[in-house]
């Protein structure tokens, strides 16, 4: 009864649903009492977890349970939350390592295992790992260019007080930010402060540059390389129908032709 139970996909979901919503409840200020049983319930639900793990290896065995990805999955999620179980049975707490943070942080990766249970999710998974491949280069490039822009930006702004380019890798953060079109008036406008007219008009003229090459020509490229990778599999399917389609006329035509004559 109970090994079956554990290999109910809807008694898993129902525990990753609960488990999802303890961990959201926790992130408030609560009384120490709530936090308790909260933590109780937390950690409960990881030795549950645990016991599904035992269950479904002896039900399929090593090989058959990661044979699945899926499982491989479930099996390091469940791993970086044993950590955080190890310190709640133990109370270890009260011991400053700061590094158990860390541990007891990573029990919040448990609500990724609802993912699986996404209908569908195989394809959407499968769209995204072709568009990666056939993004990867373009990613790159897009990669150097912005490393390219930030350090070009810091040697051109270092000296203008700005906050935003006060070092090469802020200076990066600051031109990602500009691509994604996100304060790209907020910057330039800090920089020219103390700058004569025609220093301020060439600032414009350089960030109306980053912005068009960057955020709007860059990111759309990258974006519709991506979404397009994505679709391909679907217009392939689509294309193939068309062709079946497209010979089954031919073939009547064909015989139309053959009898006629």
């Amino acid at each position: 009864m109970i090994k079956k139970l554990f290999l109910n996909d809807k008694f898993i979901l129902g525990l990753i649903l609960l488990n999802s919503v303890i961990l959201f409840i926790n992130s408030y200020f609560l009384s120490e009492s709530d936090q308790q049983i909260l933590a109780i319930i937390d950690n409960s639900i990881t030795a549950l977890f645990m016991l599904e793990l035992i269950f479904k290896c002896k039900e399929f065995g090593f090989k058959g349970y990661f044979g699945s990805n899926w499982n491989k999955l479930d099996f390091v999620l469940i791993l970086l939350s044993i950590p955080a179980l190890i310190t709640f049975i133990f109370n270890l707490n009260i011991i400053d390592f700061s590094f158990l943070l860390v541990f007891r942080i990573m029990r919040v990766f448990k609500a990724f295992r609802f993912f699986k249970f996404i209908p569908n999710v195989g394809e959407l998974v499968a769209g995204v790992q072709r568009a990666m491949k056939a993004s990867v280069f373009v990613f790159l490039g897009f990669v150097i260019y912005i490393f390219i822009i930030g350090v070009l930006s810091f040697y051109l702004f270092q000296n203008s007080g700005s906050e935003y380019f006060k070092n090469p890798l802020v200076a990066l953060y600051s031109t990602f930010k500009i691509f994604t079109v996100e304060g790209w008036f907020e910057i330039p406008e800090q920089i020219i402060k103390n700058y004569s007219e025609t220093a301020i008009f060439f600032t414009y003229l350089y960030f109306i540059f980053v912005v068009l090459t960057g955020g709007i020509f860059g990111l759309s490229i990258v974006n519709s390389i991506f979404v397009d990778s994505m679709v391909s599999d679907n217009n392939d399917e689509l294309e193939r129908k068309i062709d079946d389609l497209d010979s089954k006329i031919t073939e009547i035509l064909t015989k139309i032709n053959t009898n006629e004559t």
